[in-house]
């Protein structure tokens, strides 16, 4: 599995509908992907929310975030992301 952190931006039509039951939704659907949810954060400033999720693959972690989008009306920038202990382990190799 592979870590990702899926930025969230609210449009105005997802303000209308922010609700623990479509939270609990995106979730099921996450998991439908094969992902699995680690941690989400409402936050301030340039985004809405953060979630950290791992996937199996890339492939699966755009399919989620497409698929997100159409569900809930929140635009989400997915990134992978690695431990900074592989970070300086990957780097020593070069």
């Amino acid at each position: 599995m592979s870590s990702f952190l899926m930025f969230g931006k609210y449009s105005p039509e997802a303000l209308k509908k922010i609700s623990g039951k479509r939270t609990d939704k995106a979730v099921s659907l996450i998991n439908s992907y094969g992902g699995e949810v680690i941690s989400m954060y409402a936050m301030l400033g340039e985004y809405d929310l953060l979630l950290i999720v791992n996937f199996p693959s890339m492939e699966q972690a755009m399919k989620t975030s497409i698929a997100l989008n159409k569900m809930t009306a929140i635009s989400f920038t997915t990134s992978p992301a690695i431990s900074v202990e592989n970070f300086d382990k990957l780097s020593s190799d070069i």
